[in-house]
């Protein structure tokens, strides 16, 4: 099992930044890659940024490219930087594991975090 523990989020106004946690814990020696998700209201769950444990390899949706930086540190954490938001980008934020090469395919993450949402006033 793993646990992941999400913070950071909060109402800002569009071109604000954020920065969002994902703390792991448990057996976090299988993961293969950790993601950001997000999902709308009324939208589908949807790939934000995802980063390989092993490599730092990173990975980001088109929408946020050049807008968000996914790191982590020695300690299991990942964080999410995001820059210049906009109001299209309001939603639940998921961090979510996966011990599968897939990266940006929702069902093959197993584990997830309880979300945290985000809100961007225009």
């Amino acid at each position: 099992q793993v646990q992941l523990v999400e913070s950071g989020g909060g109402l800002v106004q569009a071109g604000d930044s954020l920065r969002l946690s994902c703390a792991a814990s448990g057996r976090t020696f299988r993961t293969y890659v950790m993601g950001w998700f997000r999902q709308a209201p009324g939208k589908e769950r949807e790939f934000v940024a995802a980063i390989t444990w092993s490599h730092g390899d990173t990975h980001y949706a088109a929408s946020v490219e050049g807008r968000f930086t996914i790191s982590r540190d020695t300690k299991n954490t990942v964080y999410l930087q995001m820059n210049s938001l906009k109001s299209e980008d309001t939603a639940v934020y998921y961090c979510a594991v996966s011990p599968r090469g897939v990266i940006k395919v929702a069902s093959a993450y197993d584990y997830w975090g309880q979300g945290t949402q985000v809100t961007v006033s225009s």
